[in-house]
């Protein structure tokens, strides 16, 4: 398998074991992609890309000068940079009125202000790449379009990430560089390990689904795949590998209530 042969590839976000990221930076590795993965912690990263025979570096998104910095490491490691993802985020469940004005800067700073360091530093380096450019890949989430009740400071965020990214498509396909969004929906991993666990929880969601099953990383990661290689003639979409769910709606909260209390009903 050799579909990105000879490229290079920056997955932000994998600093967490079998997440989204990790997904996608092994696929891309088992493609031929040279990976560098990055996130806050050294221990993961470390680990996980000695698996990949990749590269890995700190960044913590929020800060401008580390994500620069991390592009910087990413050019001198791998020599350019063909490919860049940004898997991270923060899925903060709360009502609109109890959101504190920390937790507000602190999802801003992640989910929006962190996206836009994110494009200028990589943009900066693939306009360096023209013709060629290269492929930008925001992870988003299918809540933009299906919402999802006491959501609000999060939806409203990657919402304005998936603008940032039909703004870089607009203004720097002229260099060769693709800018596309990718929004799964409720996909089991580290950050939602808590959630599947939850008896009663994949029922109230899993009928708003015609394809009949939930998401999973290795759905993401083959989305992304294709995003990532020279098959993808677009710039400034948004995909949705959600099997269907925003041609319906995510369950409303009372439903999930409802789901989870007969789970644990029956339990009983």
């Amino acid at each position: 398998m050799t579909r990105l042969a000879g490229k290079t590839a920056v997955i932000l976000g994998a600093a967490s074991r079998g997440n989204i990221a990790q997904t996608i930076a092994q696929r891309f590795a088992d493609e031929g992609a040279k990976v560098l993965v990055s996130g806050r912690h050294e221990e993961p990263l470390a680990e996980f890309a000695g698996t990949i025979g990749g590269e890995w570096a700190l960044c913590d998104i929020t800060k401008r000068d580390a994500v620069f910095a991390l592009a910087k490491a990413a050019r001198d490691k791998l020599g350019s940079v063909d490919i860049a993802v940004n898997a991270t985020g923060w899925g903060l469940l709360k009502p609109l009125l109890d959101v504190t004005e920390e937790e507000l800067d602190r999802i801003v700073d992640l989910q929006f202000k962190g996206v836009h360091h994110f494009l200028q530093a990589f943009v900066t380096q693939m306009m360096e790449n023209e013709p060629s450019g290269g492929s930008i890949i925001q992870i988003s989430s299918a809540t933009t379009r299906a919402l999802l009740n006491d959501h609000a400071a999060y939806i409203g965020t990657k919402t304005g990430s998936e603008a940032l990214i039909r703004c870089v498509a607009n203004d720097f396909g002229k260099y060769g560089i693709r800018a596309n969004t990718i929004s799964p929906a409720f996909t089991e991993s580290p950050m939602t390990e808590g959630a599947f666990a939850t008896p009663g929880m994949v029922d109230a969601f899993l009928p708003q689904y015609p394809l009949g099953r939930l998401n999973t990383a290795e759905d993401v990661a083959n989305a992304a795949l294709w995003l990532a290689s020279d098959e993808a003639f677009l710039t400034g979409q948004n995909i949705q590998p959600n099997g269907g769910l925003t041609l319906r709606r995510n369950p409303l909260a009372d439903e999930i209530g409802a789901a989870v209390a007969a789970a644990m009903e029956r339990q009983d």
